[in-house]
């Protein structure tokens, strides 16, 4: 199994690179969906988001009630840390049990929006980030998910810097530009994935080649 960490600013463009990787073969375990998933109506994690925060985080229906939660904590760090430490245990336990199932000769990406924050990078065999510059990020929260320029410059500053998520990167997937120019660069580094994927096989077969030579030549000692 080769072990992938996708990341990338909010704004970004990660979703993008994950389901393109999706269609090329690999196994996506997103970290944003498994939190959604974690505190869904009558989940204990949704019982301790409330018991953290009071009821004004649920809707009318009992559900989270996300725009509020978010205005809340990425208002405060401290708020936000509290969040997190309720929710990252229980994403991290969900995508550990998705990754099990995978099989041994997966390609397995885990898109990962706070990876770098939460200094997971050592956790995958190589970390591929999704760049943009943060004008970028900015035009595109604005325009395209309509959000106001206070709230989407709260969300970005929550995050890691450009610097620090490049710091941890293995591949860099420049996302700047047009759409069109995001899937060659793209389908070059599942080139890659594959070829290392491929590489750790081997070297596993071998491992396994070697293991089973030294356990014959001590049954004939």
């Amino acid at each position: 199994m080769l072990k992938v960490g996708l990341t990338g600013g909010i704004g970004a463009g990660k979703s993008e690179v994950s389901r393109l990787l999706a269609e090329y073969g690999a196994v996506i375990v997103d970290a944003d969906r498994i939190a959604r998933e974690v505190v869904e109506p009558g989940t204990s994690g949704l019982a301790a988001v409330v018991a953290a925060f009071g009821e004004a985080v649920l809707t009318a229906e009992g559900a989270l009630d996300r725009p509020k939660l978010g205005s809340i904590v990425f208002a405060d760090p401290a708020k936000l840390q509290t969040l997190n430490a309720i929710v990252h245990p229980l994403v991290g336990a969900r995508s550990a049990e998705l990754e099990a199932a995978a099989g041994a000769d997966a390609i397995v990406v885990h898109d990962v929006p706070l990876l770098a924050e939460n200094g997971l990078a050592p956790l995958y065999d190589l970390v591929v980030v999704v760049d943009a510059a943060p004008q970028t990020q900015l035009a595109r929260l604005t325009a395209l998910r309509g959000m106001a320029e206070e709230e989407a410059r709260a969300r970005m500053a929550a995050q890691a810097t450009r610097e620090q998520r490049l710091a941890v990167a293995t591949c860099v997937i420049d996302n700047d530009g047009p759409l069109e120019a995001l899937e060659p660069q793209v389908r070059k580094v599942w080139t890659e994935l594959t070829a290392r994927a491929g590489e750790a096989r081997a070297a596993a077969a071998e491992e396994r080649a070697a293991e089973a030579r030294a356990t014959e030549t001590r049954a004939a000692e």
